[in-house]
């Protein structure tokens, strides 16, 4: 978050002395009112810059085991860019060395489910799950270990997240 701020603090500066070269340029002819324009327009540029490259980024820093298994991309309404071309807010990965059969039952399996939204700043949040591979049913664990059944999911046969985990 730190470096954002600073990184969007310089692009304004060096937009507004694109813009200070074009004043000296046409020997200060322009309206003085580009400098600031020019330092708002690159300190904007670089904040969409950032959020179309947030998913991008945090993708290219996970490990090998860490599977991507569901993206969200929402316009969102102060942000009338993202109506035109939505980016990803949120997404899912599931850990391929946490998938385990120890629960007795071998189309029951364990699996931890992270997932990552672009906020003001930066959230993980993970979750152990079980899911029945016969049925295609997912239950988060509550964290005494119980199955939370009143959040169950039933997936799709084409689901990434059925076919990573219980094909994969």
């Amino acid at each position: 978050m730190f470096w954002t701020l600073v990184a969007t603090i310089f692009c304004g500066l060096g937009a507004a002395g694109i813009a200070l070269g074009i004043r000296a340029v046409t020997r200060n002819m322009a309206p003085k009112w580009i400098i600031p324009v020019f330092a708002g327009a690159g300190m904007l540029g670089y904040l969409i810059y950032g959020e179309y490259i947030w998913y991008d980024h945090k993708q290219s820093r996970l490990p090998d085991e860490a599977v991507v298994v569901s993206t969200e991309s929402k316009g969102i309404f102060w942000r009338p860019w993202s109506l035109v071309y939505p980016y990803v807010t949120a997404f899912s990965t599931v850990d391929t060395d946490s998938i385990a059969r120890d629960t007795g039952n071998p189309d029951i399996i364990r699996f931890t489910l992270y997932r990552f939204e672009q906020k003001i700043t930066d959230t993980v949040s993970h979750r152990v799950h079980i899911i029945n591979c016969a049925t295609r049913e997912v239950v988060p664990l509550g964290s005494d270990g119980t199955p939370r059944v009143d959040n169950l999911k039933v997936l799709g046969r084409d689901d990434p997240l059925f076919s990573t985990v219980c094909t994969g």
